[in-house]
C-alpha cells in the first residue's frame, strides 16, 4: 500500500514531456486555490513556438506565468511556470512552446476542452458561471475546438447531402445550411450567410470537386435558387423534401378555410368552420372525438375547406407507391382533380408539383432511402442552439456554435483525461 499525492495524480492524468511538477501547495494569495509549480526537466531543451524545433535557452522571463487548470472539488487549480526564451536559428529569439497551453491563452488546453464539452450541454453563459470563468473564455475555448475540428475533419464517403435554409434572426435573415445525411453519419458541413444561388454554389465549391463528384443524392425544398444551383453544379439525384410539400399543402388548406370563413361571416351565415382550423391540418388518425364528430357532420356539406382537406388527405397515398411510373400516374390524376376543384390556393400548389414532377419522382427512384425528416431534425437542433445563444452578438459566434453542436468535428488529442 502506498499513499497517493496530488502530484502523482497530475503525473498520471497530465504528464508533461520535458517538464516536471516541482510542488503542489495551497495558494497564499487566493483562497480555495491550489498552485502547481512546474519547472523544466534537467537537460531538456526548450522548443521554439514558431517552428517547434529544440533550441538553446536565451534567457528567462522576469515573472512566472499562470494558467488555469480544471478545478478540483472546491479548489481552483493554477499552473505556474517561468517561461524561457530560445535562440532559434530560423525564428530568432522567441518565447518557448509549452505542451499544456496554446498561444497566449490563460487557460490550459485540457481546461479549454473541458469547457467546450460542457458548452454543448449548457448555454455558454451558464458554463462560464458554473466554472467561474468569463464568457469570453468559454467562447475562445469553443472557437479553438471548432477551428481545430474544421482543419482536421475528413470529408470522405459523402453520398447524400441535405440543403435547407433557416431564419437566424428577426428581419427575415436566412442562412443556407448543407448537411451530410448518410445513414452512417449526419452532420453539418457548411454554413452560408444567405439563401441565393450564388451562396449555395459557393458552399458546394467549398466542399471541393472530389466531394461533389461522390454525391449521389441531394434533398432540398422547392426553393428555385437551390434547384438551379444543384442542377448546375451536381450530377446527383435531386429529391424534394416531403415536409415542405406537406407544409405547402397545409398552407393552401388554411388559406381556403380563412377565405371561406370570412365570406360566411360577411354573409351573416352560421360559422360552421369555427374551431376547426387544427382539425383541417391534422391527420385523420389524430382527431379528437369532438373533431371527428364535427368533421363527420360536415363531410357532405360541400364546403370548400372540407373539399380541400379531402384532396390533401388523398395526396398522402402518393408516398405509398413503390414504382415511379405508378406514382407519376397518381400525381397526374390528383393534379387534374385539383385543377377542376375551383380551389385557387390548391391549384397553385398543384401547378408547382406538376412543374417539379420529375424531381418529385426521384424519391421513388432512390428507393425511398433519402428523406427530409433528418434535415428537419437537424434544423430543430439549430433552433435549440440559437435559443441557448445568450450573449451571441455576431454571426461568427452563431456559426461557431452550430459547428460545435452539429459538426461532429474531431477534437484536439490531449493527455488530460476526464472520468
Amino acid at each position: 500500500m502506498y499513499s497517493i499525492t496530488l502530484k502523482s495524480i497530475l503525473n498520471d492524468v497530465q504528464p508533461i514531456k520535458g517538464f516536471v511538477y516541482e510542488s503542489v501547495r495551497y495558494s497564499a494569495v487566493m483562497p480555495d486555490a491550489i498552485e502547481v509549480a512546474v519547472v523544466a526537466r534537467e537537460g531538456s531543451k526548450a522548443r521554439c513556438s514558431g517552428c517547434g524545433r529544440a533550441c538553446p535557452t536565451y534567457d528567462h522571463a522576469e515573472r512566472p506565468r499562470v494558467w488555469i487548470m480544471p478545478p478540483l472539488f472546491k479548489f481552483a487549480m493554477a499552473l505556474i511556470y517561468t517561461m524561457r526564451r530560445v535562440d532559434c536559428p530560423v525564428c530568432g529569439v522567441v518565447v518557448e512552446k509549452v505542451p499544456w497551453a496554446t498561444g497566449k491563452h490563460g487557460l490550459c488546453d485540457g481546461f479549454r476542452l473541458f469547457l467546450a464539452h460542457w458548452a454543448r450541454k449548457l448555454s455558454w453563459q451558464e458554463t462560464a458561471l458554473s466554472f467561474k470563468v468569463s464568457w469570453a473564455d468559454v467562447y475562445a475555448s469553443v472557437q479553438w475546438v471548432v477551428e481545430y475540428g474544421l482543419k482536421h475533419r475528413v470529408l470522405d464517403n459523402i453520398q447524400a447531402i441535405g440543403i435547407d435554409e433557416i431564419c437566424v434572426r428577426v428581419g427575415r435573415v436566412f442562412w443556407t445550411l448543407i448537411y451530410q445525411i448518410d445513414e452512417h453519419l449526419t452532420r453539418l458541413l457548411w454554413v452560408g450567410h444567405d439563401r441565393t444561388e450564388e451562396t449555395l454554389l459557393a458552399g458546394l465549391n467549398c466542399l471541393g470537386e472530389r466531394v461533389c463528384a461522390g454525391i449521389r443524392y441531394v434533398c432540398s425544398d422547392m426553393w428555385a435558387p437551390y434547384l438551379a444551383a444543384v442542377k448546375q453544379r451536381l450530377s446527383a439525384l435531386h429529391i424534394l423534401d416531403r415536409f415542405h410539400i406537406r407544409q405547402q399543402l397545409n398552407k393552401a388548406v388554411d388559406e381556403v378555410r380563412r377565405d371561406e370563413a370570412r365570406a360566411m361571416a360577411q354573409a351573416g351565415l352560421l360559422p360552421r368552420l369555427k374551431k376547426l382550423r387544427w382539425a383541417l391540418l391534422k391527420n385523420r388518425k389524430n382527431w379528437t372525438a369532438t373533431e371527428r364528430r364535427r368533421m363527420g357532420e360536415l363531410e357532405h356539406s360541400g364546403l370548400a375547406a372540407i373539399r380541400a382537406f379531402w384532396l390533401v388527405a388523398a395526396f398522402d397515398h402518393f408516398w405509398g407507391y413503390v414504382s415511379p411510373t405508378w406514382a407519376g400516374k397518381f400525381l397526374d390524376g390528383w393534379c387534374q382533380r385539383v385543377r377542376r376543384s375551383r380551389l385557387k390556393p390548391l391549384k397553385t400548389v398543384a401547378a408547382s408539383l406538376t412543374k417539379h414532377r420529375e424531381i418529385l419522382l426521384n424519391y421513388f427512384r432512390a428507393k425511398k432511402a433519402i428523406s427530409g425528416g433528418v434535415i428537419e431534425g437537424l434544423n430543430n437542433k439549430v433552433k435549440v442552439t440559437f435559443r441557448k445563444s445568450y450573449g451571441f452578438r455576431t454571426d461568427k459566434a452563431r456559426e461557431i456554435a452550430l459547428f460545435h453542436v452539429l459538426g461532429k468535428l474531431p477534437e484536439p488529442e490531449l493527455t488530460h483525461g476526464f472520468f
